[in-house]
């Protein structure tokens, strides 16, 4: 598919896919191979990210897990400052999405510590950990429109006819609001069982008919070990397995922890055509 978004005046071309690689700025996210508090670790793994072939690093800094403790605002602010200026200093060039829930927090990401895309698992505020409502202040598509970035819709519903209204309904309010440019990502492991997870990604093309980019984070997750038996640490195998599938239905953009594999997966699955 032919896409395209605005990122603080340059246009990213997501006609070939791209990765995105993850650099969690907490203590607990649910891959411990993530974690990333300390100066050196969160430059090493920023550039370790550019340079496995991944054009966007996404940081965030509060974990969305099931049974995650919860981060004030203000810790999460903090966590979030701390990474991103080591991410610009190392990685100027980079295009950097920040992973929040929170619109004071994304506002500031945006305006004060660099970040270029909003990358929201709360589906505009509907949940934020797994499982649990949130009461945040401000109104995150009123955000996202207010400052022009371009911004990530995860849904949290548990069917893709679900999905697939909520989506229609949400873009067109972003739409009237003046937000452009919005990706979409179906949220696995969020609000879904692990037989909704395979059902939503067996029929995910569907998703291209909304006409927008599709971002898929699959890696690691439980719908993988949970079927297969392990855990994220050994997840890898079928990480790569279902980027492959979401690949060959039209996905444009890949969140991983393994930014190498998911590279090499974009480079075979292209040469198939």
């Amino acid at each position: 598919m032919q896409y395209t978004i605005n990122v603080r005046g340059r246009l990213l071309d997501l006609s070939q896919p791209l990765v995105m690689g993850i650099l969690n700025a907490t203590p607990d996210s649910f891959y411990s191979g993530s974690r990333k508090q300390t100066e050196a670790e969160i430059a090493d793994r920023a550039n370790q990210i550019v340079a496995e072939g991944g054009r966007i690093i996404d940081v965030g800094a509060f974990s969305t897990r099931p049974g995650a403790d919860e981060v004030s605002l203000e810790e999460e602010t903090e966590r979030l400052k701390h990474a991103l200026q080591i991410v610009r200093r190392e990685q100027p060039d980079a295009i950097v999405s920040v992973d929040t829930y929170r619109p004071l927090v994304a506002r500031r990401c945006v305006e004060e510590f660099g970040a270029d895309i909003i990358n929201d698992v709360s589906e505009g505020g509907i949940t934020g950990i797994v499982g649990k409502e949130i009461h945040e202040e401000g109104d995150m598509f009123q955000t996202v429109a207010q400052l022009g970035v371009p911004y990530i819709l995860m849904s949290v519903q548990p069917t893709l006819e679900k999905m697939m209204q909520n989506f229609a309904a949400e873009v067109q309010r972003l739409r009237d609001l003046g937000a452009k440019d919005i990706i979409l990502d179906p949220g696995y492991g969020f609000g879904k069982t692990l037989a909704q997870n395979y059902e939503i990604m067996n029929r995910a093309e569907r998703l291209l008919e909304l006409d927008l980019p599709v971002l898929v984070g699959v890696s690691r997750k439980s719908m993988i070990y949970k079927l297969i038996g392990g855990d994220p640490t050994t997840a890898l195998n079928g990480t790569t397995v279902l980027h492959t599938v979401s690949l060959q239905k039209g996905t444009s953009i890949l969140r991983v922890h393994d930014v190498k594999e998911a590279f090499e997966a974009i480079r075979i699955v292209q040469q198939l055509g």
